[in-house]
């Protein structure tokens, strides 16, 4: 049961870092801090699907790591 939960935690993992790494506007690493917001639109269609797969995805991520320290 333990190695099922930690391939199910890798595969999320790998499945987490590509949705992230899709999500990248492009702006440059400069904009982390700060610079390049001159312009803000809201998410939508593709951008927006994809944020909330993320967010359910971590939180899977999240329980199953979870479970994972109680069982034997």
């Amino acid at each position: 049961m333990k190695e099922i939960l930690l391939l199910i935690n890798i595969a999320l993992s790998i499945i987490i870092a590509v949705l992230i790494l899709v999500q990248g506007k492009g702006a440059g690493l400069g904009s982390a801090w700060g610079g390049g917001g001159e312009m803000f639109q809201t998410r939508r269609g593709i951008e927006k699907l994809t944020l909330r797969l993320t967010v359910v995805l971590i939180v899977i991520f999240f329980v199953v790591s979870f479970v994972n320290l109680f069982v034997k």
